[in-house]
């Protein structure tokens, strides 16, 4: 079948088994399984629970009778993909992978292919919607204090029609306005309250329930073929049988981006908010935050959490002359303004470095409106093709005659 970029369709797995297990008729798992029983990868990387369903370890699959242990979605699950990729397998270098991807860790990705971090050839990027993940114990709380329910007997979560859902193993659901919670602090990260990309369209395929209506509904995916190496994928699985595949409902479609529209103006109307009082400038930025930054104890936490910070000799523990003999770290917020003016170009608000942070700095946001101002006066746009727009602070004006 020949598939074309930007086609979309309704999939769904033709094993049963998978069809069963797999979220919305098992397309993911189906796509993944067929990549590495055809040797197109060496391995997939994934995400699947650990303890429980509010704890998310990476995994990295070579068994294709494996790829169905990931099958399903893990709101709590908020790990980057992309720093495993990047520390742990070497950026891809000497193998070739396929990983699942929410819309941050496909745009963190694109971000280190462009520094070299990632090999963009040896890496295929499954995408999956994302409407935002939710942390671990603050959820817990939520489920048990907000919702009545008992967490251990939650099954899944789902955001729907503006509200967040729980529903259990015997399928009772129960959902509240995620406008409600998030005004009281709960629901989503706050990073993932100010993303405006939902639909993963920088990733090669991109995946989710989203315009799935009739009879379909809740049993197949909707796809949308992203660049020519998804086309290719998407044919292959499709002539040999291991998925079907239907045209999409028109309304569907509507539906699809009607949704996305409502989170991308409420992810405007947080970005105005949190962005309000300053004008983006660095130092006007640290200036409105110094109280929050005099807390840091200067753990690293944030570094080494952050999938774009990656100098393998980082030079806040060079042993001088920078600072003083024996590599003391500067005192914040100096640490936190080097780090920044290295990659604040490229900070993709995936949110890891105010996960970890264990004095609540709001880091994640402090990075996110600089970036914004680095959008604003460069168009550069991180985790996406920018076409032509090169990397900002690459390149200068020479002047008339030099």
């Amino acid at each position: 079948m020949a598939i074309e970029v930007n086609d979309m369709f309704y999939a769904y797995s033709a094993n049963d088994e998978i069809k069963e297990k797999g979220e919305y008729g098992g397309a993911v798992t189906t796509i993944m399984k067929h990549l590495l029983e055809e040797g197109i990868v060496d391995a997939v990387v994934a995400v699947e629970e650990s303890w429980d369903l509010y704890d998310a370890k990476p995994i990295l699959i070579t068994d294709p009778e494996d790829v169905i242990k990931s099958a399903g979605s893990l709101h709590c699950g908020t790990l980057n993909l992309a720093k495993f990729v990047s520390k742990y397998l070497d950026g891809a270098r000497d193998m070739k992978i396929a990983v699942t991807c929410k819309p941050c860790d496909a745009m963190t990705l694109r971000e280190l292919m462009r520094k070299g971090k990632v090999i963009e050839d040896n890496v295929i990027m499954i995408g999956v919607n994302c409407g935002g993940t939710m942390p671990p114990v603050p959820t817990i709380r939520m489920i048990e204090d907000v919702y009545d329910m008992d967490p251990t007997e939650i099954a899944k979560e789902e955001i729907a029609k503006g509200k967040l859902i729980m529903e259990t193993k015997d399928g009772e659901e129960k959902g509240i306005s995620i406008d409600e919670l998030e005004k009281e602090g709960m629901g989503r990260r706050e990073n993932c309250q100010r993303c405006t990309m939902n639909i993963p369209t920088n990733a090669d395929l991109a995946l989710g329930n989203w315009g799935v209506i009739g009879p379909l509904a809740g049993k197949a995916t909707f796809v949308e073929v992203c660049s020519q190496k998804g086309a290719d994928i998407l044919g292959q699985v499709i002539d040999a049988g291991l998925v079907e595949v239907t045209e999409p409902i028109e309304k569907g479609i509507e539906i699809r981006a009607k949704i996305d529209g409502i989170m991308v103006k409420q992810a405007r109307k947080q970005q105005e908010k949190d962005f309000a009082g300053t004008s983006g400038d660095i130092l006007e930025v640290f200036a409105k935050y110094k109280d929050e930054f005099s807390r840091c104890m200067k753990c690293y936490g944030c570094r080494e959490a952050c999938p774009l910070c990656f100098c393998d000799d980082c030079c806040l523990e060079t042993e001088g002359p920078e600072w003083v003999p024996g590599g003391y770290t500067p005192a914040a917020p100096f640490f936190h303004l080097t780090r920044m003016v290295h990659m604040v170009d490229a900070c993709t608000n995936c949110g890891q470095c105010s996960e970890v942070c264990p004095c609540e700095i709001p880091v994640a946001k402090t990075w996110a409106t600089v970036n914004n101002k680095v959008r604003e006066i460069f168009g550069y746009y991180s985790g996406v093709d920018n076409g032509d727009t090169p990397l900002p602070f690459t390149e200068f004006a020479r002047k008339e005659g030099q």
